[in-house]
């Protein structure tokens, strides 16, 4: 059992991590499985940048999520056995309140005038669902890829509330090449022509930013060798365009080409670039004055911490530090390496190798 797309509503001012604040703002959310008397099979889980709240299907909405061979029944996180909800951001476009959105104070969209998003913005609007579905314990919070550093800040910002902690392809904070990637991402959103100051419309929207921002970001999501491996020098059947340094020849250029038309017509950039910044500006160092002051305010029993070693944007050795750091006390915890080729997108993609790894975090 699954519900379709829900809304929570946070009245009143809405304060935010960096200054400012949001006037009743929106959370979508999606739950699926049912929550146990007790109250105590509760699983919450962050998503990565792009995605929406709709990680599985579900009866209420059959079409296909982010995470569908994860989750459901009898599937790693076992739905079962578990309540699982999954959150949208705060600050993206699926129905959190995001820059896309209206303010209620002027009656227009935020655009440009968003506040600045932290992830410990996305990390409260987790708890905030929690409230609205009278949740008081966890079982676990699971977070890959951007959701790992919402779901860290949601254990800081409220210990002693989730029994387990997974993270995947995630860290304490972005490396500096992480964080030069989406800097130039984000530079070439803001240099094309139709950008506006952030302050564009859906008939002058800045396409060509937004088309290249997602091929470097293709390209950081996987690995050279996949690459190698699935196109080779494989060319498009046809002749070579006389324009040949600009039109795809190869089909490595068509699929960056698919994927890039594909989310520049279902993401805002203004919810692109605010989602981006917060990636790079949260650091568990700010909750303590270190990272490991940072870390000890975890309280989570059991923890898992899973990389793959093709990942360039969050490498292993991140994982393994977190690993590293979450083992003290009493505390037990495992660090899982993973050979993928698949890159930092491997958690989406090679099931084979996460699932296993997976259903035994949950049957442990």
């Amino acid at each position: 059992m699954g519900t379709a797309k829900k809304i929570v509503v946070v009245n009143g001012k809405f304060p935010m991590h960096r200054g400012g604040y949001l006037l009743n703002p929106t959370i979508a959310f999606e739950t699926w499985g049912e929550l146990s008397s007790k109250g105590d099979n509760a699983v919450l889980i962050f998503s990565g940048l792009s995605p929406s709240a709709h990680a599985a299907s579900s009866v209420a909405d059959m079409t296909p999520g982010w995470w569908e061979e994860m989750i459901g029944p009898s599937r790693p996180i076992d739905t079962n056995r578990y309540f699982v909800v999954c959150v949208n951001s705060l600050g993206s476009c699926f129905g959190s309140t995001g820059p896309a959105s209206i303010n209620p104070e002027t009656g227009r969209q935020y655009l440009s005038d968003f506040p600045v998003l932290s992830l410990e913005d996305v990390s409260r609007g987790g708890w905030e669902v929690l409230q609205h579905l009278g949740i008081e314990r966890l079982y676990a919070t699971v977070g890959p890829s951007m959701g790992g550093m919402s779901a860290l800040g949601f254990e800081v910002l409220f210990p002693e509330l989730s029994e387990k902690l997974l993270i995947i392809s995630s860290a304490t904070h972005s490396l500096p090449f992480a964080t030069a990637l989406r800097s130039l991402q984000r530079e070439m959103i803001c240099r094309d022509p139709n950008w506006s100051e952030g302050n564009y419309s859906t008939e002058i929207f800045p396409a060509i930013g937004m088309r290249l921002a997602r091929k470097l970001g293709m390209l950081t999501y996987r690995s050279a060798d996949e690459w190698s491996d699935r196109f080779g020098r494989n060319k498009i059947t046809g002749e070579l365009s006389k324009n040949g340094t600009v039109a795809p020849y190869f089909e490595i250029e068509e699929y960056l080409e698919h994927h890039a038309e594909k989310f520049t017509g279902q993401f805002d950039p203004n919810c692109y670039l605010s989602l981006s910044r917060a990636s790079d500006l949260f650091d568990l160092a700010d909750h303590g004055g270190s990272v490991e002051a940072g870390v000890s305010k975890i309280k989570a029993s059991h923890a898992m911490v899973v990389g793959v070693s093709s990942d360039i944007l969050y490498p292993l050795h991140q994982q393994k530090e977190l690993a590293d750091l979450l083992n003290y006390g009493q505390r037990e915890v495992e660090f899982v390496g993973l050979t993928s080729i698949q890159g930092h997108d491997s958690f989406l993609v090679d099931m084979d190798s996460f699932c296993p790894v997976v259903r035994r975090f949950f049957s442990s």
